[in-house]
């Protein structure tokens, strides 16, 4: 949206923008946007709470005044904490540890396939329950995506079948799906979790985080521009960091 703003601005359509990722807009620097403190996927905030969302927008609407840019400010109001009914959020899967003791990278893969297998029931259950996923998108079932990241953890970045941006899409997209799978087997559990409890969930617990987060540093440090860029920006979410220092 940052780079459309540009074209709609040359013609003579003022433009404003609310940011989630604050160092995508300063790279673009859209002629004004609003960051917001946010997660991903709520860029007003809570669901149903529109004094909240009121003020978020009023903020947004407010940069129509500056004549200067780019602008781009900060939202320093926090979201609020949104009450989930119910008993809350139940996690029956007992990830246990692979059978062969293994350290290092080969280790966390180990971990991850067994993780990612123990939670297939609950990912089917999902499917049967709601009829469809948002799994797929890299063009890849489960199993080969979770694969490919073992490949890329233990192998290296050979194994990817180009360079360039077509590589960069395909990680980033496999990595959407990697989520999904997560989020929709977390989803299927006892309980029902907010999108809170799954980020901070898989970030923080699962194995599956912890190799985004081993590969991330590795992608930023290649040469090639596109890989560096899924390291540097689209791999792991600011949310992920955030939550180191939480």
């Amino acid at each position: 949206m940052g780079g459309l703003a540009h074209y709609l601005e040359a013609a003579g359509i003022p433009t404003t923008q609310i940011s989630l990722v604050r160092e995508h807009t300063e790279k673009i620097k859209p002629p004004r946007a609003l960051w917001v403190p946010f997660e991903l996927g709520r860029p007003f905030g809570p669901p149903r709470d529109t004094a909240f969302q009121s003020r978020v927008l009023r903020a947004a609407l407010a940069l129509f005044e500056r004549a200067d840019g780019p602008v781009l400010e900060d939202y320093h109001e926090e979201m609020p904490e949104v009450a989930v009914e119910g008993e809350g959020w139940v996690c029956p899967v007992n990830f246990a540890a692979p059978a062969v003791e293994l350290s290092g990278d080969a280790g966390l893969a180990a971990a991850f396939r067994n993780e990612h297998s123990a939670l297939a029931t609950w990912f089917d259950r999902a499917l049967e329950t709601t009829g469809r996923t948002s799994t797929g998108v890299a063009g890849m079932d489960p199993e080969r995506v979770r694969d490919m990241f073992c490949e890329l953890l233990t192998a290296g970045f050979a194994v990817l079948p180009s360079v360039g941006r077509e590589a960069a899409d395909l990680v980033r997209l496999a990595a959407e799906d990697l989520k999904a799978y997560y989020f929709e087997a977390a989803a299927a559990q006892p309980g029902k979790p907010g999108s809170k409890n799954l980020t901070q969930w898989f970030w923080r617990e699962t194995s599956a985080g912890r190799v985004l987060r081993a590969l991330q540093p590795r992608f930023e440090a290649e040469t090639d521009p596109d890989l560096k860029l899924l390291g540097q920006l689209l791999l792991v979410p600011r949310v992920a960091f955030d939550l180191d220092t939480a």
